[in-house]
């Protein structure tokens, strides 16, 4: 399966700023015809709206509220790719007193959030021949000990990416799982990471992604190297076939 952006609509949570924006702006550079800036706050996308005119739609989204993802999927019915981008990141070891509360707050956002948008789009990608992009992490498949909780989250959301994958893929929807090291963003210094790659080089692989046809994307220095010791158990179990 593989899936061209030229001429595209996509809907990006989260598009205001960091993996977002970028996705927005090589989404666009690839041809998109427009792309819905999919944010809580709509006055958060201005300098998206003055620098690409009315190729982007800025429409409110909170993955944390079901009616609201409902609603913004209701007023973008022409989307052809979907990506869930939108995600938060706290700082905690498991046995610290906060944990309980940042991992539900992770989970309502990364995980809910992931299957609010999967149920409110599942329709329209089925119909349009779509795709779905899920921003995951090195983190789903590695715990590091500060990011614990989050962690846990994103692990979580991998495995519902791969039943997604199992549902949606037969019916033509194409489904795309990234999993970044630390990137340069906001998100990423909170977490005390420094010297994170560049937003583009995930942006730009989920372009190539799409069109490989890959459901799997390690896309920078760091992910890459976590992508050659996981490929051959992705290939022999997450790929494969083992229904039966």
């Amino acid at each position: 399966m593989s899936f061209t952006i030229k001429d595209k609509v996509a809907f990006v949570t989260g598009a205001n700023r960091g993996i977002g924006k970028s996705i927005v702006e090589s989404f666009l550079q690839h041809g998109a015809k427009k792309v819905y800036l999919a944010v809580r706050n709509v006055e958060s996308t201005k300098e998206l709206e003055a620098k690409f005119g009315d190729k982007v739609v800025t429409i409110a989204a909170d993955v944390a509220d079901t009616d609201s993802v409902n609603r913004a999927a209701a007023q973008a019915t022409d989307v052809d790719v979907v990506v869930n981008n939108a995600g938060v990141l706290g700082t905690t070891t498991p046995l610290a007193d906060d944990v309980f509360d940042v991992l539900a707050h992770e989970m309502d956002i990364n995980v809910y959030g992931l299957l609010r948008i999967a149920q409110a789009f599942a329709d329209t990608l089925v119909n349009n021949q779509g795709a779905l992009v899920q921003l995951n992490s090195v983190a789903s498949i590695k715990n590091f000990s500060h990011v614990t909780s989050y962690a846990a989250s994103k692990s979580a959301s991998y495995s519902i990416t791969q039943g997604l994958r199992d549902e949606l893929g037969p019916k033509g929807v194409q489904i795309v799982s990234v999993h970044p090291g630390p990137i340069a963003t906001d998100m990423g210094s909170s977490a005390g990471f420094t010297n994170g790659a560049s937003t583009n080089s995930v942006s730009e692989g989920i372009v190539d992604a799409l069109a490989k046809g890959k459901f799997l994307l390690f896309p920078d220095e760091m992910a890459k190297q976590f992508e050659g010791a996981y490929q051959s158990f992705a290939d022999n179990i997450i790929l494969a076939d083992i229904s039966e």
